[in-house]
């Protein structure tokens, strides 16, 4: 593992360490609180399947190297925020286990040993980023969206992404749809996220990774681009109806499948658009991201920021 060369301090800035642990990958860095360039990053692997303490154990490694990056750097860190890919309440306490399984542990206590920490979920991490200096920036109200590993999303008001009573404003891909054959009665389940994600795009298409499904859909490949128009489409119109409950005036959509170039993006706005209630004036406003792939990251640092006193949860037994 080896840390990316960071620029130079800038006198008076305030820095924070980020981290955000995906399904794939895990990355962190040394961040800016004031502009979000990250100064120093590290990335590993999440290699989920190990089980949720060893992908603890590697996260805390590389929350301990950034701590000493920047230490020899001479950068004021002083705090740790973590972005999970699961569900977080407002207490930092990580109650789902889909693909992280750190419930049951105490991340809080294990973070805390190396710096007084924040965790959330890594979808309002992402969101935060995006609403202090990315594409929400300025926006009363704006929905979020990341689509990757995993596909969630977040309401933002006035800059502050919706945790919700449970701290789970953020399922909307995950839950079981049913169908049931009215001629012989079988029941089908299926989930938004086994369609859209970045994995069921690949399956979809026996590829590698949905990196290549993109690829082969940018060089009009007909299979890739089916894929594409229907993971879109299923998705499209889950977004729709957020958009029609929620009336935002805009969405922003990020993650790896969200912020990559070509068709998946277009056609996710189309297939939006296209499930939309036309009797409202002003039309939704879809983007894509702005801060990256390093969103995530970023907004587990400012998050440090928002709350001030970076705490380590109180893990209940």
């Amino acid at each position: 593992m080896t840390a990316a060369a960071p620029a130079a301090r800038r006198p008076g800035g305030g820095f924070a360490i980020g981290i955000d642990v995906g399904g794939t990958k895990m990355a962190g860095g040394i961040v800016d609180l004031d502009s979000g360039a990250v100064l120093g990053r590290r990335q590993i692997a999440t290699a989920p399947e190990r089980g949720g303490a060893a992908v603890l154990a590697d996260a805390v490694t590389l929350a301990r190297g950034l701590r000493d990056d920047a230490r020899r750097l001479g950068l004021p860190v002083a705090a740790l925020g973590v972005g999970v890919a699961e569900l977080v309440d407002r207490q930092g306490r990580v109650f789902s286990g889909h693909r992280i399984r750190w419930s049951g542990l105490d991340p809080g206590a294990a973070f805390g040993a190396v710096l007084p920490t924040v965790i959330s979920a890594d979808v309002r991490a992402a969101a935060l980023a995006e609403a202090r200096l990315g594409a929400g920036r300025g926006a009363a109200v704006f929905y979020y969206v990341t689509v990757g590993t995993g596909i969630a999303g977040v309401l933002v008001l006035d800059g502050v992404p919706h945790d919700g009573v449970r701290g789970a404003a953020l399922v909307i891909a995950n839950s079981m749809q049913r169908d049931r054959c009215p001629s012989c009665g079988a029941e089908h389940r299926r989930m938004v996220e086994d369609v859209a994600s970045g994995p069921a795009l690949a399956l979809a298409c026996g590829a590698a990774s949905a990196e290549d499904v993109l690829a082969a859909a940018q060089a009009g490949d007909p299979r890739a681009l089916a894929a594409i128009d229907r993971a879109t489409e299923e998705l499209g119109g889950v977004l729709a109806l957020l958009a029609d409950g929620l009336d935002p005036g805009l969405m922003v959509i990020g993650g790896g499948l969200g912020c990559a170039p070509g068709p998946y993006f277009d056609t996710l706005a189309a297939h939006v658009r296209a499930g939309l209630w036309d009797g409202v004036p002003h039309p939704l406003r879809i983007t894509q991201a702005r801060m990256g792939p390093d969103a995530g990251l970023i907004g587990a640092a400012l998050a440090t920021q928002t709350n001030k006193t970076a705490r380590r949860p109180q893990m209940s037994n």
